[in-house]
């Protein structure tokens, strides 16, 4: 039985009127005592003088009307229209396989599968798509309803089909963007050179994250290795590449990369190269991240992993090297989320990346004067990938109870 004493130390809770109501919370959270009333004006009073210029500048100044007839390039570069057909059959693909890897992991519907699912629909409603973009992206609605459709007779204990289909995919994605070895017909060879764009940009990062990832793991499982010689090729790796900028790196690919390779090599194009720095330059920071991880787990889970009479190798890969990973989450996504944004940098080198296509634009007369609506563009895009890898983290790490004991 409750006591009068507990019931007379409760909080008392405030009225309906202020529980439920939008002018209970404004009291609450914006007006609550004069202190706070006057900050609340005040700032509201900055985001009037800050935003009204930029209003009108977005709705009555700007030239957006650059974005529509460059929407093409802004996304696929100079990749041929002919071939174009190929970027939507990726994208089916695509969607027909997160759908399938979304079922297969879990059956529960979340939010977060109905956010993904309305993205097609969405573009949908955007004014200046053609009819035929509009079937396109329905088709690619299709396909992941399709996918997740498939995926839900998945056994639970085959979760893990979704992962390899993903692997299978990204394979796939390269031989369609590709091509054959023709230089005419339906499957025509595409040299990267003509890729750019949000394609191009997308395809270094998410490579360059993929590839990099486990050379991280390696490097950092290498730096705490037993071995001196292993241990101080680690060292020597990761020190060197954290001690110069990734546009050096990127340089030194494009001019001294084939020097490297055995003659008769076959000439590796600019794109491949830029990967190849950008994979390198991750793979060390992504090492000193795992590392942080490793060394933050207590000495006890190594003596338990013994006890139990495991090998090196089980526990590391079994008990350490998970607890380590699930630490770092917000670290690597963020080294991640940076990344992404540091492929702009592939524009200084030549290729035709977000940025370089940005500079296309801006060099044509027909668009001279227009570099604040192209920049915001392209900012946009940027903002809109790194918010959904950073919403993505927060959604794992909340999942994986990081940072709850």
């Amino acid at each position: 039985m409750t006591s009068a004493v507990q019931i007379s130390n409760r909080k008392a809770l405030p009225p309906p009127t202020e529980r439920y109501t939008i002018l209970g919370w404004l009291q609450k959270n914006l007006f609550d005592g004069w202190f706070n009333s006057l900050l609340t004006v005040v700032i509201l009073l900055l985001l009037v003088a800050l935003l009204r210029p930029l209003f009108n500048w977005a709705f009555n100044t700007a030239e957006w009307a650059v974005i529509p007839a460059n929407f093409n390039l802004i996304f696929r570069g100079q990749y041929p229209e002919d071939q174009a057909w190929r970027l939507w059959l990726a994208l089916y693909l695509l969607a027909f396989v997160i759908g399938f890897a979304w079922a297969a992991n879990t059956k529960l519907i979340q939010g977060e599968l109905i956010v993904v699912f309305a993205i097609p629909l969405l573009l949908m409603l955007v004014p200046f798509f053609t009819s035929g973009t509009r079937i396109n992206l329905l088709i690619v609605e299709a396909a992941a309803l399709v996918g997740y459709a498939i995926g839900r007779y998945v056994p639970e204990k085959r979760s893990n089909l979704g992962v390899w289909a993903l692997l299978v995919y990204a394979v796939a994605l390269l031989f369609i963007l590709r091509g054959g070895s023709g230089e005419t017909g339906a499957w025509a060879a595409v040299p990267t050179n003509l890729w750019g764009g949000l394609l191009l940009s997308l395809l270094l990062a998410v490579f360059g994250i993929v590839i990099s990832f486990p050379l991280g793991v390696l490097l950092a499982l290498g730096r705490r290795s037993k071995l001196p010689a292993i241990r101080m090729i680690s060292v020597l790796y990761i020190e060197f590449i954290r001690g110069v900028p990734l546009i050096t790196l990127l340089f030194m690919a494009q001019v001294m990369l084939q020097l490297f390779l055995p003659d008769g090599f076959p000439t590796i194009d600019r794109a491949l190269r830029a990967l190849a720095a950008i994979t390198l330059f991750s793979a060390a920071y992504t090492a000193e991240n795992v590392r942080g991880g490793l060394q933050s787990i207590p000495k006890g889970q190594y003596e338990a992993a013994n006890a139990l009479g495991l090998s090196s190798f089980q526990s590391m890969t079994l008990i350490i090297l998970p607890q380590a990973l699930r630490a770092v989450i917000p670290v690597l996504v963020g080294q991640f989320i940076g990344l992404f944004k540091d492929t702009s940098l592939v524009a200084l080198v030549g290729l035709f990346d977000l940025l370089g296509i940005a500079r296309t634009i801006l060099g044509n007369p027909n668009w001279l004067g227009t570099h604040r609506e192209v920049y915001a563009f392209i900012g946009l895009i940027y903002w809109i990938f790194s918010y959904m890898m950073a919403y993505t983290s927060r959604r794992i790490e909340a999942r994986l109870a990081v940072g709850n004991r």
